[in-house]
């Protein structure tokens, strides 16, 4: 038994021993933390300016971007802008046209209109006139369709 106990014991050495071999030299873990602590500092100070200029590094991009991008596209709408009101103004001229291009169709029925009436009533006064003179006539005498018989005969 005291070979086993002797054997835990070295063991227990033989571990010390490669842990104490195994640590690290206190100056170097403090130069390590020093060359740490320099670098987190400058990261945070390069975070810092970062943070500081990054807002104004984006908003000049997206400015730029705008005009190169919304420029063009606010010159199309304007250019179609003027395009509709030049389409509206000829579509209310036309419209204005084919309004006068009516009236005046209107106002050649009207004229026709007349003229046929002026005309029919001509026909009629002269028709009047023939009868009225053919009855003034005593020689002749004027049958009138209505008053002939089938056979063709004139009235007793």
């Amino acid at each position: 038994m005291v070979s086993v106990d002797e054997d835990a014991i070295e063991r227990a050495r033989e571990r010390l021993q490669a842990a104490a071999e195994g640590r690290a030299d206190p100056g170097a873990v403090e130069a390590a933390l020093e060359r740490a602590r320099d670098q987190i500092e400058g990261l945070a100070q390069a975070a810092a300016e970062l943070s500081a200029s990054l807002p104004a590094q984006v908003g000049e991009s997206v400015q730029e971007g705008l005009r190169r991008e919304v420029i063009p596209v606010a010159r199309n709408l304007a250019e179609v802008r003027g395009l509709l009101n030049q389409m509206i103004r000829r579509l209310e001229r036309l419209e204005g046209d084919m309004l006068a291009e009516r009236h005046a169709r209107v106002d050649d029925l009207a004229l026709l209109v007349d003229l046929i009436a002026s005309g029919w009533k001509g026909v009629d006064d002269r028709l009047g006139r023939i009868e009225r003179g053919l009855e003034s006539r005593s020689g002749a005498v004027v049958y009138r369709m209505e008053e002939r018989r089938a056979g063709g005969d004139p009235p007793a």
